[in-house]
């Protein structure tokens, strides 16, 4: 959930872009930010409550727009390195004497590889997911992995280490454009990719609302919480809620902090909340792996053996370093108590919801056996 106000303040650093150079400060402009996430939060909201007849199309321009602005990013990157050459060295890729900053960007690396948990909790909307999902995996792992080296690469090629955190992609499109005589192409792709942007942000609200969703329908949440629209059969209580709770996430970082800070702080906090449920999944396969007397499934005893610990031991790496402060933090205090502090709480909310909230509450839907507020969304 958190991800979600976190994608609204990137698409302000980009979108700015379309506006001309004359409005680049925007961009740190508090009420700005602010205003645009917030109305951009609520027509994505609408959007998704339509349905993912009318949504798919914009998390499907998410995915094919990011595709094209790496392309761009990178044959660029190609063309000035083919051209003027390059300052870089391999003393930059070096560990700096003073690590704590850089330990930040191995969790935010990791958080940038989920979200292929999302087709389980959507998996009644996916069209064959058996024949459709293990190939879409497999090739979702190798471009993102490719995508995330080549654009790096590039990034240190145009701007160098100095990269803004909310608009260096941008940045680094706009002076390699200029070196090579082509920097119209400035403002067509800041439009692609904020648009990219909003169908990354629409993807993640429609599979993160259906978790409290069908939390609502076990009972383990407020029931009104497992309610679909009458009309487009969309989780509508689950999707109103997760917009709420995003807005006042913005609304509240921005009370103390400038947008690249804000920013920072949500993504690390989303990375160790987006990478706690790991722990228990790389876990249970450990597990598995153990205690199965004969292999079941696609993959062999010591294969998910081996996948259960590489995960687990990167997932609990990933949310250890992030709580070390990246460099856009202005107090180390703040931070940490903003970072301790916002995980205790959701933790035990969710200890609350599931083991205080979901034992009082007579659970009708399971104690009657039937599946109320299920529904088919493949309009």
């Amino acid at each position: 959930m958190l991800y979600v106000p976190t994608v609204m303040l990137y698409f302000v650093g980009v979108s700015v872009y379309v506006l001309g150079p004359s409005h680049l400060h925007l961009a740190d402009s508090k009420l700005f930010a602010s205003t645009t996430s917030l109305i951009l939060l609520a027509l994505l909201t609408i959007l998704n409550i339509v349905g993912l007849g009318v949504g798919k199309w914009i998390n499907n321009l998410g995915a094919i727009g990011t595709f094209i602005a790496a392309a761009v990013l990178i044959g660029l990157g190609i063309l000035v390195w083919s051209r003027f050459g390059t300052t870089i060295t391999a003393a930059d890729f070096k560990i700096p004497p003073n690590p704590r900053f850089v330990l930040n960007s191995f969790g935010v690396i990791c958080f940038g590889l989920v979200g292929l948990e999302l087709a389980s909790v959507m998996g009644d909307e996916i069209q064959d997911p058996s024949r459709t999902l293990p190939g879409a995996v497999a090739w979702g792992g190798i471009l993102s992995g490719a995508l995330y080296v080549g654009a790096t690469l590039t990034l240190l090629i145009a701007v160098g280490k100095n990269v803004n955190v909310l608009q260096g992609i941008v940045q680094a499109v706009t002076q390699m454009a200029g070196r090579v005589g082509v920097a119209w192409i400035t403002i067509p792709f800041a439009l692609m990719l904020s648009l990219s942007i909003a169908g990354i942000g629409s993807a993640w609200m429609g599979g993160s609302a259906r978790i409290p969703f069908v939390a609502g329908l076990d009972s383990y949440m407020p029931s009104w919480l497992g309610r679909v629209h009458p009309r487009y059969a969309t989780p509508y209580a689950a999707l109103i809620v997760q917009a709420i709770v995003s807005a006042l996430l913005v609304i509240m970082n921005f009370l103390g902090a400038g947008v690249q800070e804000t920013f920072q702080k949500l993504l690390s906090l989303a990375v160790v909340l987006q990478l706690i449920p790991f722990l228990y999944m790389f876990g249970a396969l450990i597990r598995f792996a153990l205690r199965e007397s004969t292999s079941r499934g696609h993959y062999s005893r010591p294969t998910l053996f081996l996948a259960g610990i590489s995960g687990l031991l990167t997932t609990v790496l990933g949310i250890s370093l992030v709580f070390f402060p990246a460099q856009q933090i202005s107090s180390i205090w703040s931070y940490e108590l903003w970072m301790f502090g916002g995980t205790l709480f959701f933790i035990g909310l969710a200890a609350f919801f599931f083991y205080v909230y979901g034992r009082n509450k007579a659970p009708e839907g399971r104690r009657s056996g039937v599946k109320e507020g299920s529904y088919q969304d493949t309009t």
